[in-house]
C-alpha cells in the first residue's frame, strides 16, 4: 500500500474524517486530502505527530506492504485471571489477596487502558497472575500487585485499603506522587530511591513496568514511550539489583531483566 492508503486507512480504522484529523495535527483538511491521494508526502514533522495521533509507529505508515498486522485487544480473559487468582489465594491461604482481587476489581470498574477499549482490571489481574507464573505465592506481593494502582488511580485512600499494613507499606511505595514537567525528576528520583527499601515493592514496581512496557504501544503517544524507555534506563537497574540481591528473588530478578531488556530493545530498534 502507498502512504497516502496507508494514512487513509489508518484514519478509518479510527472513525476520524479529514477534518478531525487534520484539526488533531494543526494543518488544514486539504493538506490530508493530497496526503490521502499520494499528491504530497507529509514533512518530517507531520509524519511523526500524525503517527502519534493515529497511534502508530511511522514505520507503519510509510510501509508499501499489503496491509498491516492486527492487534489482539487483551490475550487473556479477565475473568478467568480473576478465577485463577482466587483459587491460588484460597489454596495457598493469602487472606490479603482474596480480599484485594473483588477490592481492586470494583475501584478501577469501568475504566479502560489509555486509548484502548480494554478493561483497566486487566492491569493488575496480569502482574498478579505474572508473580504466580513466577511461583511467588507472598500473599502481600499478591495482594499488592492488584491493588498497586488503586490510591494513585481512584479515590482511595490507604486506609480504605482492606488489607493488612505489610500491603499497604508496599502500595504506599509503589504510588507517586503527581508530576509534571517542572517536578517529575525530582519526584521520581525521590519515588525510586524510596522504594529500594523494600524488596517487594521494588518486586511489585518492576512486573509493573514489564507489563506497561508490553502495552504501551497501544496506550502512550511517542514522546510518552520515548520517556517511558528514559525512565526504565535510569532507574531500573537500580531495582534489579535490589532483587538481585534479596536470595528469594535471585530467580525472578533474571527473568524481569531478560523481560525488560527485551522490550526496550525492540521499541528502540522500532522507533
Amino acid at each position: 500500500m502507498s502512504i497516502g492508503k496507508n494514512i487513509k486507512a489508518f484514519r478509518e480504522e479510527r472513525h476520524l474524517t479529514q477534518e478531525q484529523l487534520a484539526e488533531k495535527l494543526g494543518v488544514t483538511f486539504q493538506a490530508v486530502s493530497s496526503w490521502e491521494r499520494d499528491e504530497y508526502k507529509p514533512e518530517t514533522d507531520n509524519l511523526i505527530r500524525l503517527a502519534e495521533v493515529i497511534g502508530v509507529s511511522v514505520s507503519a505508515i510509510l510501509e508499501d506492504k499489503p496491509g498491516t498486522f492486527r492487534m489482539k485487544d487483551a490475550i487473556y480473559n479477565w475473568e478467568h485471571m480473576k478465577t485463577y487468582i482466587k483459587t491460588c489465594a484460597r489454596n495457598y491461604k493469602m487472606p490479603n489477596t482474596l480480599k484485594a482481587v473483588d477490592f481492586a476489581t470494583e475501584a478501577h470498574k469501568g475504566v479502560n487502558r489509555k486509548r484502548t477499549t480494554v478493561p483497566y482490571i486487566y492491569h493488575p489481574y496480569n502482574i498478579a497472575c505474572h508473580a504466580l507464573a513466577m511461583d511467588i505465592k507472598d500473599d502481600a506481593v499478591i495482594a499488592a500487585c492488584l491493588l498497586h494502582d488503586v490510591i494513585e488511580d481512584c479515590p482511595y485512600q490507604l486506609e480504605d485499603l482492606p488489607v493488612d499494613d505489610e500491603v499497604r507499606e508496599i502500595v504506599r511505595l509503589v504510588t507517586h506522587a503527581p508530576t509534571n514537567d517542572e517536578n517529575r525528576e525530582a519526584v521520581m528520583s525521590a519515588y525510586y530511591a524510596e522504594m529500594k527499601s523494600n524488596p517487594k515493592a521494588v518486586l511489585v514496581k518492576c512486573m509493573d513496568r514489564c507489563h506497561n512496557l508490553s502495552t504501551m504501544a497501544g496506550g502512550l503517544s511517542r514522546d510518552r514511550i520515548y520517556r517511558m524507555i528514559r525512565e526504565t534506563e535510569t532507574y531500573y537497574p537500580d531495582l534489579l539489583k535490589v532483587l538481585k540481591d534479596t536470595l528469594e528473588y535471585n530467580n525472578a530478578a533474571w527473568l524481569l531483566k531478560y523481560q525488560i531488556e527485551s522490550m526496550l530493545d525492540i521499541y528502540k530498534r522500532l522507533m
